[in-house]
């Protein structure tokens, strides 16, 4: 990967941005807000809410894949208690969990 070091690393817990700006976005907003835990490192790709808007020479990001308990994501969900969902998301949708070492 080139560029910038990543700023999180696998087991980092993180919080998704509880953002919800108009236009283009591509992180799902059932699991804005929520805590999850870094799975993996992706790599380095140009940003996708740029490009949805022709900017070519988008910035790159690194992305991440971010592992949720799916009672996170849905409290009233039915399923194990192990359950889990992992959702591909960029750097500047994640911010370190208070008191974690990031």
């Amino acid at each position: 990967m080139t560029g910038a070091a990543a700023k999180f690393a696998p087991g980092d817990r993180v919080r998704v941005l509880a953002h919800f700006p108009p236009g283009h976005i591509r992180t799902p907003w059932y699991c804005r807000g929520r805590t999850g835990e870094i799975e993996r490192i992706c790599g380095r790709f140009r940003n996708p809410e740029q490009l949805a808007y022709g900017h070519r020479d988008a910035d790159r990001e690194v992305l991440y894949r971010v592992g949720f308990a799916s009672r996170a994501l849905w409290p009233d969900h039915k399923g194990g208690k192990h359950d889990r969902v992992e959702i591909e998301i960029y750097e500047h949708w994640l911010e370190p969990m208070p008191g974690d070492a990031t």
